[in-house]
């Protein structure tokens, strides 16, 4: 075989450690992309290999699908990863993992103030939520997805009271 002739999707599943059927779950996200040959049978490009790697290295990072196709898409189809891009791809997750390490460790810091204090209420946590305001952004845990406004983010060094 001929290091540039493409390659099955069992081929790719057994080259790069992962299912089939993960590898079909990339295609239908749009983070790799295969071709039909004459046969109709379904192949990659061996890029696809490097992609794969790059893809697994990044969720293992916890880094969102989301993300990682929107960072793949800077790279073409039919390249190959290279160290630049790495390089690169690197660089637009870092900030984003450095917010969610800054995060993870004010939760940590934080929530004992808060679960600790017997309230048990982010509807009248003054240090997570004073008086709800966070439900004008809509459902969720505002809070944990890092979207905390400014003047809520200061009042993290003050002690959790009950209304």
């Amino acid at each position: 075989m001929n290091r540039h002739d493409p390659i099955s999707v069992g081929q790719v599943a057994k080259r790069t450690g992962v299912a089939v059927s993960t590898v079909h779950y990339y295609e239908d996200k749009g983070l790799i992309t295969s071709f039909r040959d004459n046969a109709n049978h379904r192949r990659f490009h061996r890029d696809v290999l490097r992609k794969i790697s790059v893809i697994r290295i990044a969720q293992q990072a916890g880094i969102q699908l989301k993300e990682i196709k929107d960072a793949l898409a800077t790279i073409p189809n039919d390249k190959t990863v290279s160290v630049q891009d790495w390089e690169k791809l690197s660089t637009i997750w870092r900030k984003n993992l450095d917010d969610r390490i800054s995060q993870l460790i004010d939760l940590r810091d934080n929530l004992d103030l808060c679960i600790g204090c017997g309230c048990l209420s982010i509807k009248h946590c003054k240090l997570a939520n004073p008086k709800d305001a966070l439900s004008e952004q809509g459902p969720g845990p505002h809070i944990f997805r890092g979207e905390l406004p400014d003047e809520i983010k200061n009042r993290h060094n003050k002690p959790c009271t009950k209304d």
